[in-house]
């Protein structure tokens, strides 16, 4: 009697985390819109949280009317499961847990495909595609592999969706990106059409998608490990789902110091979603060593994944949701047949480095075939569909533009903030070497001090005054400040302003491609001279703002026909005696 009890409340128990686990997985539809929105642009970020929405929205509507039943009806020749409306003739016995924990799931495939087709895509051709994922595409291929179809009478094994979700959403990003084309701007061709250089398109929030990534790692756990049926089975999960992101981090991150000279932010972040990617089908029949030899496979992966999409493929991904979700849902799904384990809690697989031969990988390869098969032939007649109909990519100028405005009326995400784009949509030519070789501006000559800081000199006019406007690092701002001070000038009128440009062998790399045009913080200073010698405001502000290199700044004076200072009607000379 008593162990028909522990048995009964360890049932209630794991129904209950069962539903947790679901409603973890909604909350990653939250990462999922914080990783594309950060490593967008800001133009785009109100499409892309209204996309991220509706892919979840539009998707219940659709698995109620078909998704649910022909993933959990009953099967049918192992293809399909029967068409039924349960949920309206007999709620009182419907499977409702089993409904919500595959909608969300449903939701997770869908929103893949937003990131790799971000900033170009129609609103309404978006919303027709994800309706097809959730409605036809993700049901029938999760009905072979969780609903009694073939796969699952094969043996094939994928615990939570490396090949059902991940892969089918990464395959169908890698297709819907191939069909749009790449961003304006982010392939530089020769006159010959030929591609001959890849820009970087720098996210606008790298905060937000940071945040994204961890609200995605907290919700994988649910993701993981919502169908463990014993406490020590949801142990285990929980130590592979930890093990490969962390290790898939840290491969990556020493790749791209190596690579790059530098620890790359957004690849690394990519790299933990990789390392996720690739244990969830593995979670449960792996054991530490594996999930630390899939997760440093990880690791590489999404950093060769994006390098292939850039420089071979030339496809256009924005947040790397290819190399993250397709590459490492196939890698995962191929290393449950090498790394299952019977040291894992309740686990019966051994894969083929722990003596179980070919058979399990040999299944595992035949899953990936054929989902990859339906799911290719699918998506890509309704990408064609639509293309040819209401068509797949916003016009020229509302990409530029950007799709708050254009697609939802939406002036800005960010109301109250101005917003630039600092993407390279007008690339800029190189210039010579930045580095003048003189650090020092006493040591420095006249060419070098020209070069650094550029002055513009309008010829001098009777009224004897002046307006000298400095534009300049802002990083020299306070030592500019004491500098004008000390000469007698003690009003200055300064903004912060943004300058473009790129300097010979200065380029900074942003997921393995080079910023050809950055915008950077300068200051503008602007200051009335009469009494004191504009010269003299020169040669001071050259020699606080020297650094010994091209681009130090530049000085421009104009001539100043009247001044009046409005609280005393005082007039020129009178008016500037207690600004200067």
């Amino acid at each position: 009697m008593t162990k028909e009890i522990l048995q009964a409340v360890n049932g209630q128990i794991f129904g209950v985390w069962f539903l947790i686990g679901a409603a973890l997985v909604f909350w990653m539809q939250a990462g999922f819109a914080m990783v594309e929105a950060g490593f967008t642009r800001a133009k785009n970020a109100g499409n892309i949280i209204m996309k991220n929405l509706m892919d979840f929205c539009i998707g219940t509507c659709v698995f109620i009317l078909i998704g649910f039943s022909l993933l959990l009806g009953e099967d049918m020749i192992g293809l399909i499961g029967k068409p039924g409306f349960d949920i309206f003739t007999s709620y009182a016995n419907f499977d409702w847990s089993n409904f919500v924990f595959n909608l969300v799931f449903c939701a997770t495939t869908a929103t893949i495909v937003s990131g790799a087709m971000a900033e170009r895509t129609k609103f309404l051709s978006y919303c027709i595609y994800s309706a097809v994922i959730s409605a036809l595409i993700y049901p029938i291929e999760a009905h072979w592999i969780w609903g009694g179809g073939w796969l699952s009478q094969m043996g094939f094994h994928d615990f939570a969706g490396s090949c059902a979700i991940h892969m089918v959403g990464g395959l169908s990003a890698l297709i819907g990106a191939k069909f749009l084309g790449p961003r304006i701007g982010k392939f530089t061709k020769d006159k010959d059409g030929n591609i001959i250089r890849v820009n970087a398109f720098p996210g606008h929030n790298i905060p937000l998608g940071a945040l994204g990534v961890f609200i995605l790692w907290l919700g994988w756990y649910g993701f993981n490990g919502a169908a463990a049926t014993s406490v020590e089975q949801l142990g285990s999960i929980f130590v592979t789902t930890t093990i490969s992101p962390a290790i898939a981090t840290v491969v990556c991150m020493v790749f791209t110091w190596i690579k790059y000279g530098k620890p790359d932010v957004s690849m690394s972040l990519n790299a933990s979603l990789a390392g996720l990617v690739a244990i969830t089908a593995p979670c449960d029949v792996t054991d530490a060593a594996g999930a630390i030899v899939i997760g440093a496979v990880s690791g590489l992966l999404v950093c060769f994944g994006v390098w292939l999409l850039d420089y071979k493929l030339r496809i256009d991904d924005p947040v790397g949701a290819v190399a993250v979700h397709f590459m490492n849902g196939v890698w995962g799904t191929l290393a449950t047949g090498l790394f299952a384990t019977t040291s894992a809690p309740g686990s019966e697989l051994k894969g083929l480095f722990y003596g179980g031969g070919f058979k399990l990988l040999g299944t595992q390869i035949i899953g990936i075939v054929s989902v990859c098969a339906w799911t290719a032939v699918t998506i890509s007649i309704a990408f064609l569909l639509i293309k040819a109909t209401i068509g797949l990519r916003v016009t020229e100028e509302e990409e530029i533009v950007g799709l708050d405005g254009p697609e939802h009326g939406l002036t800005s995400a960010y109301a109250g903030f101005s917003m630039m784009d600092i993407s390279n949509t007008m690339i800029m030519e190189e210039n010579e070497n930045s580095d003048l070789g003189q650090e020092d501006y006493e040591a420095a000559s006249d060419v070098q001090k020209k070069a650094a800081v550029q002055v513009h000199k309008a010829p001098d006019l009777a009224t004897g005054m002046h307006k000298v406007v400095i534009i300049a690092r802002l990083t020299r701002y306070d030592k500019l400040k004491r500098a004008m001070n000390e000469v007698g000038i003690s009003g200055m009128t300064v903004t912060q302003v943004m300058g473009c440009g790129i300097q010979k062998g200065a380029g900074e790399r942003y997921r393995g491609a080079e910023i050809d045009a950055t915008l950077l913080p300068k200051m503008k200073v602007e200051v009335i001279v009469g009494n004191i010698p504009v010269d003299t405001i020169i040669e001071a502000a050259k020699k606080a703002l020297y650094t010994g290199h091209i681009g130090d700044g530049k000085i421009f004076v104009y001539n100043v026909d009247k001044v009046v200072k409005i609280r005393t009607g005082e007039e020129d000379f009178a008016a500037l005696a207690d600004v200067e």
